[in-house]
């Protein structure tokens, strides 16, 4: 049997393929805020106005002119008439002279003349027609000025922007209702395999139902591409390749499930470096689980032979497929997964030269829910997704290390 020979690190892997991937040109695309969540400008987005257009109050209050106030202590208050109040969403029917005040809601206008807002809690009501300001206020205080928050003409997002909900509320403060997006990357999925049978089968004995082409799809939805299932093809090396040769056709990316060892039975190497030039870049990874993975490209497209066990396969995307689909939709910030520190349960063995990667479930150490989390692994082969399901997340154990002890901290990547 042939053995691995170019086996690397992940990132080196993936700094191999991203070397010989094209820059990206995503095609682009408008599409409702309301939408937009998760995808990637396509372009530099500008703004059309200031934000705010008028000067806004802060809190719930009294605008009145700041001079008015200074010297003013609760031993020695100054007094204000209240000549009107402004209400929210109108524009202010009432200004303010020397000594005069109009009450103020948080988010509204102040009144004509004014130029600071007192706190109501730093006055006290005299009568039905006079306070007391108990607090000076400086000019501006409790007041958002116009275009404080975004001026006119002002950059707000960049192109290659991952929309976050701060983003999408922002582009409608602005009156933004659509944002143009880059085209969400077509990514190809085939399951190989005379074993695999659809779930909704029941599979005969020997046969086991497809688990990798639906959480693979998962994954590139999660990570904002676009699933493109080619079905199930057996192991046959020409229906293998006509099926990746239709997938590469109709898509930016093609991901194999299975077929990624090194045995005679498993053809995916052949089959990427038939596709075309360059071909294979990376067979084998220096990682468990997930050793036989494999990278390549086909002209500008990625290629991606991905194990066929369920764990390997979830567990070598996220390391290596998840980052290319962000960069193939032009994202320029590719954003970190959730992680968390964690006290480890017991000691973890690995083999120095590699990194493994296990899947923990988190508890908290103590009854009032404040203690210390502790990471527990959960132990299980490859090809049992359940492992992953009774998981929160994965402890890496580096490449220099030969394994973990219990008591460590130790950072978990959170699912």
């Amino acid at each position: 049997m042939p053995e691995f020979f170019n086996v690397l690190p992940p990132q080196q892997a993936l700094a191999a393929l991203l070397e010989v991937l094209p820059s990206p040109a995503p095609a682009c695309e408008d599409v409702p805020v309301h939408e937009a969540l998760g995808r990637v400008t396509a372009t530099d987005l500008v703004s059309r106005q200031d934000l705010p257009t008028f000067p806004r109050s802060t809190v719930d209050g009294y605008s009145l002119r700041a001079a008015d106030t200074f010297g003013a202590t609760e031993g020695l208050p100054a007094y204000f008439s209240v000549v009107g109040v402004v209400p929210m969403g109108r524009a202010p029917g009432v200004s303010v002279n020397l000594g005069e005040a109009a009450g103020t809601y948080t988010g509204g206008m102040l009144a004509g003349g004014a130029d600071a807002v007192v706190m109501v809690e730093n006055t006290q009501q005299v009568d039905a027609d006079t306070i007391e300001v108990v607090r000076p206020v400086a000019p501006g205080e409790n007041v958002v000025q116009p275009g404080e928050d975004v001026r006119e003409g002002e950059s707000i997002l960049p192109r290659g922007r991952l929309l976050r909900p701060q983003d999408i509320g922002g582009l409608a403060a602005l009156g933004i209702t659509s944002a143009p997006v880059a085209r969400r990357p077509r990514i190809a999925v085939l399951s190989m395999g005379d074993e695999v049978v659809s779930p909704d089968r029941e599979p005969a004995i020997g046969q086991i139902r497809d688990v990798n082409s639906y959480s693979i799809a998962s994954q590139i939805l999660r990570d904002g591409g676009e699933p493109v299932p080619l079905g199930i093809v057996s192991d046959n090396y020409e229906t293998q390749l006509e099926a990746a040769r239709r997938g590469l056709e109709h898509s930016d990316a093609l991901v194999f499930s299975a077929g990624s060892s090194v045995s005679s039975r498993d053809m995916t190497a052949d089959i990427i470096n038939a596709l075309g030039e360059p071909g294979v870049l990376v067979h084998g990874l220096s990682i468990r689980p997930g050793k036989p993975a494999i990278l390549g490209m086909v002209a500008d497209k990625p290629v991606f032979g991905l194990p066929g066990n369920p764990v390997s396969a979830m567990i070598v995307f996220d390391l290596l497929v998840r980052p290319v689909i962000y960069r193939l939709a032009g994202c320029l910030a590719i954003p970190e997964p959730a992680r968390t520190a964690a006290r480890l349960d017991r000691d973890l063995a690995s083999a120095s030269g590699r990194e493994d990667y296990v899947p923990v479930r988190l508890r908290r150490n103590g009854d009032n829910g404040a203690e210390e989390l502790v990471a527990e692994p959960v132990f299980g082969k490859s090809n049992l997704i359940f492992t992953l399901i009774r998981a929160d997340g994965l402890v890496q154990v580096p490449l220099d290390k030969a394994g973990l002890y219990a008591g460590e901290t130790v950072t978990v990547t959170l699912f």
